[in-house]
Formats: structure tokens, sequence, C-alpha cells
């Protein structure tokens, strides 16, 4: 491992955590380097624009250049460019908005957000990092994660967004086997209250979740019955058609039928 390139990344991800705007003595604290290394990163990544440096405090902000690859990394990003038009059909079908995201260590990142088709104007939430165990795509992914995955996550830091997140590691390993029977999970109001969500996981060939497509919206539509076995049973079969399309078999989850 090139030490200099983890310490350039080690100050990116803390002015994305602890940021806007940090000085050079506030990121060498955190980092655990040197003042001198600190600006000597910095002007390096401000020569990449990665980050840029504000004229009036002196402090330091992520760059411009960031956005690009970050768009770079999501139009081509294979789960992303393949669910494009499954998601927009399915908002279709439901009437509900539709996220597809990807476990990034212990956060999903939400790489596509098909709006709800009819409705208030509505926030874009694609490049969005939400806690795993908060949301029904993080769930519906960890579900069908290894073993040792699985316990990694578990035994690792469960953030509470709401009164209604599990951060009980025992009873999150309940939830996951009951995910992993019915083929899909459910999110009530554990992200933001008032609202619900239900995704199933997007397998590969070999069985593993390697991404998660679901509905979001209100509770009281998403989660009331009978919309909440109709949105399950459409929920499932886009994800059974996306994990087909990545060369997942023919029946990687139960049957539809049996969703509710």
């Amino acid at each position: 491992m090139i030490q200099s390139v983890q310490r350039a990344m080690q100050v990116l991800r803390e002015l994305a955590d602890s940021g806007p705007r940090l000085g050079v003595t506030e990121i060498a604290e955190r980092v655990g380097v040197a003042k001198p290394t600190v600006h000597a990163l910095l002007r390096t990544l401000e020569s990449d624009n990665l980050v840029t440096q504000d004229q009036e405090s002196g402090k330091y902000m992520l760059g411009p250049a960031l956005l690009r690859l970050g768009n770079a990394f999501l139009e081509t990003h294979v789960l992303r460019t393949r669910s494009v038009a499954w998601a927009d059909g399915l908002a279709a079908r439901t009437g509900e908005a539709v996220w597809v995201g990807v476990l990034t260590e212990d956060q999903v990142l939400v790489v596509h957000h098909a709006f709800r088709p009819e409705g208030a104007v509505q926030i874009l939430e694609v490049g969005a990092s939400l806690p795993w165990n908060t949301c029904a795509l993080g769930k519906a992914m960890a579900a069908f994660l290894s073993p040792a995955e699985q316990q990694r996550l578990l035994a690792g830091e469960l953030l509470a967004l709401t009164g209604k997140s599990i951060t009980d590691a025992a009873l999150l390993a309940e939830d996951l086997d009951h995910v992993r029977t019915a083929g899909y999970a459910v999110e009530d109001q554990e992200l933001a209250l008032g609202d619900g969500s239900i995704a199933a996981p997007v397998l590969d060939r070999s069985g593993a979740a390697i991404g998660a497509i679901g509905v979001v919206g209100p509770v009281e539509r998403v989660l009331a019955d009978p919309r909440r076995h109709e949105h399950a049973v459409a929920v499932r079969e886009t994800a059974r058609i996306l994990s087909r399309e990545l060369g997942a078999g023919r029946t990687p989850l139960r049957s539809a039928r049996n969703a509710g």
C-alpha cells in the first residue's frame, strides 16, 4: 500500500465527514500526520481540483473534480445502467419512488432514483449514503451476503436515525432471517419518520447480493394493506429480472406468488 495515497484518501474522507471546511491543523490532528505533510498533500490535491481553499478563511473543502469522478462512477456502474429502465417501470407500476442501492462498507449508496410518477416536488437522492441497518435496501443486501460479511455488519456500529431504527444486533439478525425467507426487506420509519420502504436484493451468478432495488414513500401508502403485498410482489419480481440479467439463476428467491 502506498502511504502517500492512503494519506491523501484520509484527507478527503475527513473533509467529507467532518467538513465542510477544515484548516491544515485540524486535518493534521484528524489524520495523525505532521502539518507540513498535510500541507503538501493538500497542495497536490488542489492542483487537480480534488480540494479547494477558501480564500477568506484559508480552510480547505472538497473540490469539483470529485463530482466529476462521482458522476463517472455512476455512469459506468453496471447495476445502475441495467436498472434504470426497470426502476422507471417499477415506479410506474407502484406509483412510488424507487431507489437502487449498493453496499459500500456499512453504508448504502443510492446509485439511481426514479421519481414517483405523480406528486409534489421531490428531491433527487442519487449519491445519498444511508446506514445499512436503517433502510430496506441495506437489510435486503445484508441478508444475502456471506455469513462472515453479515457478521461484520452486525458487529459494527448500528446507527439510529429515528426512534424506530433497529440498533440491537440480535434483533437485526432475526430481521435478516425473515428477509431471506420472504425474499424482501421492509423498513418502517427507521430511516425517516413517516416514510417506509420495501426492497429486494439483486443477486449475481453466485447468489450474492450486489445491490438492491425498492420502493420508498409515505408509510400509509407503502406499508398499508393491500398495497404492501402488491409492492412486495412488484419489487421482488423486478429484482429477480435484474438478477437474471446479471447472471443469477432462474429462481434466486422464492416465488413472487408467496410474497406478503
